[in-house]
């Protein structure tokens, strides 16, 4: 869905932008093939640097999280990079930046895995100079589980590690944000976790955050929360555009 979503980027006006599963392969543009035993896809060999090319007003960070192999259209093998970007109108100075792996460490994969891959999640800090306030903004890429969504032992320790990332980050006045592909049902303990460590609150709930590219059932996976409902002037997970199979999740506060 690259040209649906390329063609939206440069119009979505956003100030921060937090995007999951995003590729860097070192020395190669367009396309590859991406192939974990269970499927096989084309995959952007560059995502991020496809993504800072069109938002050139924007700070752009990658952050790894585990590395395996892709294959160019004459089926040379590259190692590609797998994990999280934020980009930041450089209207927002950034004053902070913290990770960390919420499940394993980085892997350098001869071969994709189905399941068990690292996980790593970041947070950022800006100062927002209209509302006269510094922000915290965490995200991450949940762990999958071929079994489903439901809660277990490793997304339990991966709620703990999030919190904690986020509680180490923001400041005790800051406005803060959670927000991504947590790959979790609505009834997670993890908003729990999350309510109780950080404060934060739940926006998603039960709607549907996937578009008609998904074909499977379950229509939960991403996910906002916000230290404060008050300071929300609009949230929404429309339906259109449809630039992934996951829905965008929009906050303006």
């Amino acid at each position: 869905m690259y040209d649906s979503f390329a063609s939206w980027l440069p119009t979505c006006a956003a100030d921060v932008l937090c995007l999951q599963e995003v590729t860097c392969t070192s020395g190669l543009q367009g396309w590859t093939r991406f192939d974990d035993g269970e499927r096989e896809l084309p995959q952007r060999a560059n995502l991020f640097a496809d993504v800072c090319a069109l938002l050139p007003s924007h700070q752009g960070v990658f952050l790894c999280s585990d590395s395996g192999p892709v294959f160019d259209r004459d089926g040379n093998r590259h190692q590609q990079d797998f994990g999280l970007s934020v980009f930041v109108s450089d209207r927002l100075p950034i004053v902070g930046s913290q990770s960390s792996y919420v499940r394993g460490s980085f892997t350098d994969h001869e071969d994709w895995s189905i399941s068990h891959r690292p996980r790593i999640a970041h947070a950022i800090r800006v100062v927002d100079r209209i509302g006269d306030r510094s922000v915290t903004i965490a995200h991450m890429h949940g762990l999958r589980d071929p079994a489903g969504k439901q809660d277990t032992p490793a997304r339990a320790t991966q709620a703990e590690k999030f919190a904690g990332l986020i509680n180490d980050t923001k400041s005790k006045e800051d406005f803060v944000v959670a927000c991504g592909d947590f790959n979790l049902l609505p009834d997670s303990n993890t908003f729990s976790v999350l309510e109780d460590r950080c404060g934060l609150v739940d926006l998603v709930g039960t709607s549907d955050t996937r578009t008609s590219k998904y074909p499977k059932q379950s229509r939960h996976a991403n996910y906002m929360l916000v230290s404060n409902r008050e300071a929300v002037k609009n949230f929404s997970a429309p339906a259109e555009p449809e630039v992934s199979d996951h829905r965008l999740l929009i906050l303006d506060v």
